[in-house]
Parts: structure tokens; sequence; C-alpha cells
């Protein structure tokens, strides 16, 4: 098909419908953008009359509005006035990377963000001293805010008073902050050997180190905590227990109890990390419920509301740390944003946090199936969560599947990113909340699943 305006044959059209789910403008829309991303219509293109292509297609005018109106927000198509309707240049949207490496909330169903953020922020201003909000804030966070985070955090760790709770810059300050002050130069810090990068990183930087701890299907391992203890002279243990990010594991409550009596005899502390308690239904309670005096809990809301949210709360395990921490904190993260953590208080005291936290749960439940349907796990018990972690075929690694993903528009996670030692699982991280809508995710997930299919590069160059 040359890049001319003529009139598109009717013959290249009639499998518009033949393929995909939903509303036959769903459908229609679709197979514009892939014909797009596939080469088979071009920068330039003509599109077929309204009108002609409902009647080449046996559908309604408006179907075929619509679908051009989808694929239009999309960037994928121009309209050019008199002229008619043509393909859009190669800087759509459609030619970028499909981000299933960010490991973001998606946009809550039901609710738009614009609208909620102008609202929002409206009653911030109106509630608020706007010279504050552009002031500097040291300190624990501001008593409603802590009031907020004490909201917050109740149905993880029950009722709170707000001097429980520090107001934070974000999970990772928080980690970092935490590792400072409570261990010193080339101390050692306990984790699983599968654990989150941004842990890897602070640890790095500061001069931590990191030693994996056994585990199997329910978590670390409470023999395997004892002697990595005792062997390294660590006091200091990360755990990600709730949905586990990357392995999407939630580690039952048998087994933080067990893990809680070895902390007890040999007096060790744990970092907490849990930014998907929330959404997890049924999750057992939080080692920081179970034994608060041996649990520092993180929990921020980029994960579960969305990360331009920069406001994570921290329930330190003694409050005798509280001046430690916060000195700490401030020596390279002066203060949460003002602006931002006064919109996260004013959605927790007026209900919007939940809101938006159903909607998440909803549209993440969406997009669970998608992918369970498209990756061939539809007959498991329903997952969780914005991520997955998917086990590759023997043919691929996960080094060899990135950079392959990475050339057809993919962007995902090799296991690799998360494993202390080089010999980990054969696997990628999937995060679901990246792609904007359910329907790119479908296409972006059967891109990956045709990958997966085919033979690497490396094999296919090898036969003759």
């Amino acid at each position: 098909m040359d890049a001319s305006h003529d009139t598109l044959r009717a013959t290249f059209w009639k499998p518009a419908l033949s393929t995909g789910k939903g509303p036959r403008y769903l459908r229609l829309a679709s197979f514009i953008e892939q014909s797009v991303a596939d080469g088979r219509l071009r920068p330039g293109d003509r599109l077929p009359a309204q009108r002609e292509l409902a009647s080449w297609l046996g559908i309604d005018f408006t179907t075929v509005t619509r679908a051009y109106n989808r694929a239009r927000d999309r960037h994928a198509i121009e309209g050019r006035g008199p002229l008619g309707t043509f393909v859009s240049t190669p800087r759509i949207a459609i030619d970028q990377v499909l981000d299933l490496g960010m490991n973001i909330p998606p946009a809550p169903i039901g609710l738009f963000l614009g609208e909620m953020l102008q609202k929002g922020i409206d009653e911030v201003l109106r509630h608020t001293d706007a010279s504050m909000l552009m002031a500097y804030q040291l300190g624990e966070g501001g008593m409603a805010d802590r009031q907020a985070g004490a909201l917050w955090l109740a149905p993880m760790l029950g009722t709170l008073a707000p001097s429980d709770v520090l107001v934070c810059p974000g999970a990772q300050a928080t980690l970092a902050a935490l590792l400072l002050a409570a261990t010193a130069r080339d101390d050692t810090v306990l984790c699983e050997p599968i654990v989150y990068p941004g842990l890897r990183g602070a640890a790095h930087s500061l001069g931590r180190r990191l030693a994996g701890v056994a585990t199997d299907d329910h978590g670390m391992l409470p023999d395997a905590l004892r002697e990595a203890a005792r062997g390294h002279g660590a006091r200091l243990v990360y755990l990600n227990p709730t949905l586990q990010n990357p392995t999407a594991r939630t580690m039952p409550e048998r087994r933080r109890r067990e893990l809680l009596d070895v902390a007890e005899a040999l007096d060790l502390t744990f970092i907490e990390d849990d930014p998907y308690w929330r959404l997890a239904p049924g999750a057992p309670a939080p080692l920081a419920r179970l034994a608060p005096h041996r649990v520092h809990y993180v929990a921020t809301l980029s994960k579960c509301l969305t990360p331009g949210l920069r406001t994570a709360y921290l329930r330190l395990a003694d409050a005798r740390h509280r001046d430690v921490f916060l000195n700490t904190l401030h020596s390279f993260a002066l203060m949460a944003p003002p602006l931002m953590t006064g919109l996260a208080t004013q959605w927790i005291h007026n209900g919007m946090a939940d809101r938006i936290l159903e909607g998440v749960k909803e549209a993440a439940a969406q997009r669970q199936a998608i992918a369970a349907e498209i990756l061939g796990d539809a007959a498991s018990a329903p997952a969780h969560g914005i991520h997955r972690w998917h086990t590759l075929p023997a043919a691929w690694t996960a080094r060899e599947l990135t950079v392959a993903a990475r050339a057809e528009g993919l962007a995902v996670t090799p296991a690799d990113a998360f494993c202390l030692l080089p010999d980990g699982p054969n696997a990628i991280r999937i995060s679901l909340g990246g792609v904007r809508d359910p329907e790119r995710l479908g296409s972006a997930l059967m891109r990956l699943r045709a990958l997966l299919h085919e033979a690497p590069p490396s094999l296919r160059a090898a036969v003759v």
C-alpha cells in the first residue's frame, strides 16, 4: 500500500472488526492503531470517508465516527478539514515505548485526574495560607498531616496517635534515612535475595552491604534468617511482605510470626516496606501490627494512589529514634513537598483518597484479568496489585527478552534488576499501570506474547 492520498480499498478494512474484543468502535480504532504500528498504514495515508467505511463494514456511521475520534485522541490520525482524515506523522504515541517496566498504579476507574487535582488544590488553598505552602517546613509534618497519616495507616496498624506518625518525602528517601540512622558504614542489612531495586541502590550509595536470606514460596525462611544474622552480625532486616516487588508474593501470617520470633530472640529490627497492603484483599496483618516494637513501618501513597503524591508515612519501632531519624532525613531531603502533602492530607480527610484507592483497585483487577487471559494464567487464582512476575521460556534469557522487547517498543524489567546474585530466576517483572489504557495494555501484552513464542535473535541467526 503506497502513501498516496487515494481512497484505501475496501478489502483492506474487511478484517477490522473480526479481531479483538469490546465494542465495535474500539475494535475499529485498535485496528487503525495496529495498522499504523505495523506499517500497513503509513504517515500521510488517507483514510476512507466515514460513511464510505461504514458502508463497507456494514456498521452505523456513528460507530465509525467514534472510532475515528478515539484514534484521533491517541494521535494516530488527524483531520485536515475538507481534505479528509490522514495517518499522523511519526511523532504519534504509537511509536513510543509502551511502558511495562515502571511500577505505578493505573489511573482509577471512574475518576478524572485533572478534575481531582483542580478541586483538591482549590480546597487546599482555601484552607491553608498559600505563603506557608511555599515556605520551608521542617519536622515530622503538621498536625493535620500526621492526623491524615494516622487515618491512612489505621487499616494496617490499628488506631494510632498523630504523634506516632512521621510524614516523609516518599518511600525511597525514607528507606535511605532509615539505613543511615540504624546502621554504620559497611554494616550488613539482611533481605530476601530478590529485592526492590531501590533498596539496592540506597545501600550501594550509602556504603551498606546487603546479604540475601534464603526463601521458599512463603518468603524468608526463619532458620535462614537466624543463621544469616549470626553469620553477618546484622541487626537490621528489610522485608516487603505483601505483594512483594517483584514476585507479587504475599507472606502468610504464620511466617510473619515465625520471623518475629527470631527477631525477638536475636534482638533484630525490621524495616517493613508496605506500599501495596491496601491493594491486597485479605492481606495478613503487617509485622508492625504484630510486633510494633520490632518494626519500622513505611507506607507510601505513590504505589496505591498516584506517583505524583511524594508522601510516605513512617511509624518507628521506638519513638526514641525519632530525632536521629529526622536529622538524618533532613540532611538530604529537607521536607515533604508542602503542596502535595497538603493535597494528600485533604484527600484523606475528605474521603477522596479512599475513592481513588477503590478506583485503582478496580483498574488493577481489570488489568490483571487482561494479563491473565493474554499470558495464559486465566485459570489460576485471581492476582492482585499492579505487577506480575513472569517466568520465561527456556529459549529466552531475561536480558535477551528485555532487549528484544525494547526493539518492539516495549519496556519490561529483567530479573537481574532485583537479584543480589547473578544466578537468579529467568523471569521478568511486568508492570500493569504504566500503559495509559486497558486497550493499549492488551495490545502491548499481545506483542509481548508473540515475542515470547518466537526464537531469540541469537537462535534465529544460527538457523541455516
